[in-house]
């Protein structure tokens, strides 16, 4: 089954190109080394700060764009992995390896499989 490891820091916890978050790079490298090991791994991105978020509402059939994510949060969602694993335990286990889970949190999601004949 796929799952989505949702990844979440503050906004003050270390990103980008900071020294503190260099620091963290070869332990991001080694879990994604590992995933793909594993036979894991189908996707996985880094996402730029939240204050580059545009939110795209539509509204009596005008899309609405507003600078920022939608909800006001102490966390952030800061990437993501997809994973392919057996069991929603073996999801948990990998995201409990994803080095930011020592100072923020992991959404495990399950990914909704939908049996839709192709198009065209």
């Amino acid at each position: 089954m796929r799952y989505m490891l949702l990844i979440y820091a503050g906004e003050d916890a270390p990103a980008g190109d900071s020294e503190e978050a260099k620091a963290d790079y070869p332990k991001w490298f080694q879990f994604t080394e590992d995933l793909k090991a594993a036979g894991a791994f189908l996707a996985g991105e880094p996402l730029m700060g939240a204050e580059t978020a545009v939110t795209v509402r539509v509204r009596d059939g005008s899309p609405i764009s507003t600078d920022g994510p939608f909800a006001e949060t102490k966390e952030v969602l800061g990437g993501f992995y997809m994973i392919d694993v057996g069991t929603l335990e073996e999801a948990e286990k990998w995201a409990a390896q994803i080095p930011s889970s020592r100072y923020g949190s992991t959404e495990v999601r399950p990914i909704l499989e939908l049996d839709i004949p192709p198009q065209g």
